[in-house]
């Protein structure tokens, strides 16, 4: 919302149009802590371990990924790589816990994923 360069004559038109700018103003910073709440609600914080669950070859093919939000809510996707196929699990956590138990690896994930905000 731009203003059209208005020409002021009186004090009252003066007064008039300071008002308008500060309702303005107002309105654009109800507007912006809207936007700030909604990005604080986005996953941006990113935690990957990626690691080998057997000790008979294989590599670090097995993966735990937390993403979290700016309150540590979220969730941890791992998935663990066999031989015989692979197994994915995803657990919810909320405030940088989960009611299901976590393993070392998720654990790691998470505590990662809380450590990475803020660094590019």
């Amino acid at each position: 919302m731009f203003f059209k360069k208005k020409q002021i004559k009186t004090i009252d038109q003066a007064i008039e149009h300071i008002k308008k700018l500060e309702e303005s103003i107002n309105l654009f910073r109800i507007e912006l802590n809207k936007e700030k709440e909604k990005n604080n609600l986005a996953l941006r914080k990113m935690g990957l371990i990626r690691y080998n669950p057997f000790k008979d070859g294989g590599g670090d093919q097995s993966f735990s990924l937390a993403l979290l939000e700016d309150y540590d809510n979220g969730f941890v996707l791992t998935s663990i790589y066999t031989k015989e196929g692979v197994r994915i699990f995803i657990k919810p956590v909320s405030k940088g816990e989960s009611k299901y138990q976590l393993s070392e690896e998720e654990l790691q994930a998470i505590k990662k994923a809380k450590e990475y905000y803020g660094k590019k």
